[in-house]
């Protein structure tokens, strides 16, 4: 029977259940349409600050910005003021130029700074706030409201079960769990098992996220846990292919061959260019660094082109770059 299967959170339907994840500094705009275009159900947007917001930070902006072509689309907020979180999510959501779908609570996110004030996965120490973010939030915007959680602060405190039911009653309309404590950050295996767990708690759609490389681990993950859907990370990064890989597998149990280097280069090329327009060459370059580094991977000397790839500061030298590139694999 079919893995990949239509998704309703509150009153948004997907196309499948396989789900690009927020990263900061890599799921901008232009990522995100290559990632829609390549068949993910749902776009999410890289985390945003509710207080910047707020405080009408200048560099909010881009981050705020949705294409038509990338919907449905999640925008995500950080914080741990649920007056202000919810404020800003109304504020946001009653302008035309916001046009997401969903909005989602960042829960999870490990990084010092963030924890440090009291957001992201320290929100998992305090399960009250975190509950009356989301009744808040859900009340003040007609979008349905969601939450990325991890299994707990650290291992003696895994208390995402509690947790997930806790912002159930509070109104989210789904769940997603990276199944890491904040502890680990990215590191060890994800504990799929507490994705069942979570699952069997609650009555509203539950996204796995951790470990989901390839189309056979996505599949796994949904046989094993019976979860909604899957969330993909850090395997879509230099991999939107991913996508195109794991609908089909999860449709009809066949695997897309992989991109070829001319189709890897191409597309390179095309998300340079959409970084450029989006952002002006100096900075859209520069931001395309570590994509090139992704997308080049461990082919054929790609080490020495991932330190050139470091380097280029223009279109030009992109195109010099990767007509060498392609040549050396061709050797």
């Amino acid at each position: 029977m079919s893995k990949l299967k239509k998704l309703t959170i509150g009153n948004v339907t997907l196309s499948n259940n396989v789900i690009l994840a927020p990263m900061a500094g890599v799921t901008d705009m232009p990522y995100r349409i290559i990632c829609r275009e390549m068949g993910a159900g749902l776009i999410c947007m890289e985390m945003i600050s509710a207080k910047a917001i707020y405080y009408n930070n200048k560099n909010t902006e881009e981050l705020l910005t949705i294409d038509e072509k990338e919907r449905p689309v999640s925008l995500q907020l950080f914080g741990n003021d649920p007056v202000i979180i919810s404020e800003m999510a109304k504020r946001i959501a009653d302008t035309e130029a916001r046009p997401f779908d969903i909005l989602d609570i960042n829960m999870g996110c490990p990084v010092p700074k963030v924890v440090g004030n009291g957001e992201g996965s320290a929100l998992m120490k305090d399960p009250k706030l975190a509950a009356e973010i989301i009744k808040k939030t859900s009340r003040a915007i007609n979008k349905p409201v969601t939450a990325k959680i991890r299994l707990g602060f650290n291992d003696d405190n895994i208390n995402c079960v509690e947790m997930a039911k806790i912002l159930e009653d509070a109104g989210a309309a789904a769940i997603a769990l990276h199944a890491r404590t904040r502890e680990q950050y990215y590191n060890g295996d994800a504990r799929w098992e507490y994705i069942a767990k979570v699952k069997d708690a609650v009555s509203i759609p539950v996204i796995g996220n951790g470990d989901v490389k390839d189309p056979l681990s996505a599949k796994k993950m949904l046989d094993e846990t019976g979860c909604d859907g899957v969330m993909i990370g850090r395997a879509a990064q230099g991999n939107p292919w991913i996508f195109r890989e794991i609908t089909s597998y999860l449709e009809n149990g066949v695997v897309p061959d992989r991109p070829s280097d001319e189709e890897i280069c191409d597309m390179i090329m095309r998300h340079a260019k959409m970084m450029v327009n989006h952002k002006g060459e100096y900075r859209g370059m520069r931001e395309m660094r570590s994509h090139i580094a992704w997308y080049i991977g461990s082919r054929k000397n790609a080490a020495h082109y991932r330190r050139r790839a470091c380097e280029l500061e223009s279109m030009s030298e992109l195109e010099t770059f990767l007509s060498a590139f392609l040549s050396e694999l061709k050797q």
